[in-house]
């Protein structure tokens, strides 16, 4: 059984009357006074802050600031690899070019396809991702309306629960302070008598 259905709360807020802002100060002084004293002491304000360390950046990072403070421009994209070396005289190195440019070519023709797939259907795939995420917030709205329902039920239950018994609390409320104030009226009454029969004893003696 989960510990929501166990737990016993003693608030009653539809029985018991609203604190008055003096008692309300008083609760809050009280919490604040529990609070500090259990939390650990911060010595953030008493000691001084860390020494600097400056930064440090992978070179990759260190090369690109570089770049940025000698207003260099950007070249995201090598194009020397798909240019033909002209002073290539040899099998091998021709070889090696070619290689290079069927790989290069390959790679631009997959982009290619790529762009023109997406083009033809990266709209409807938008749409279609559109249309699940709205479905899913409908879902999610449609429980968050039904648990607000629930807390609502909850709640007039609570109400009706506190209203209907609301006068048999107050009237064993009553009964309590009642039988408190006897019984203090009792004690201070034996008191009393105690001091009287302690008195004719003394007088006796």
């Amino acid at each position: 059984m989960s510990s929501i259905r166990t737990t016993v709360h003693e608030s009653l807020p539809y029985v018991d009357p609203e604190p008055t802002p003096t008692e309300r100060a008083a609760a809050e002084s009280l919490i604040q006074a529990e609070t500090s004293s259990s939390s650990p002491q911060s010595t953030t304000s008493t000691s001084p802050p860390p020494p600097y360390t400056p930064p440090k950046f992978t070179p990759i990072m260190e090369a690109e600031l570089s770049r940025i403070s000698t207003k260099q421009p950007l070249r995201a994209i090598d194009l020397s690899r798909y240019e033909a070396d002209p002073s290539s005289t040899t099998t091998a190195t021709q070889q090696a070019t070619l290689t290079r440019a069927y790989t290069a070519s390959t790679y631009l023709s997959s982009r290619e396809t790529h762009l023109q797939l997406l083009e033809a259907y990266g709209k409807n795939a938008w749409l279609v991702g559109n249309w699940q995420a709205e479905a899913e917030l409908r879902a999610l709205e449609h429980e968050l309306a039904s648990t607000k329902k629930e807390i609502d039920v909850v709640n007039i239950q609570r109400r009706r629960a506190q209203d209907d018994i609301g006068s048999e609390l107050r009237s064993l409320d009553d009964a309590w302070r009642r039988g408190v104030g006897r019984m203090l009226e009792t004690e201070v009454a034996t008191e009393g008598l105690r001091r009287d029969v302690l008195e004719k004893q003394r007088a006796r003696a």
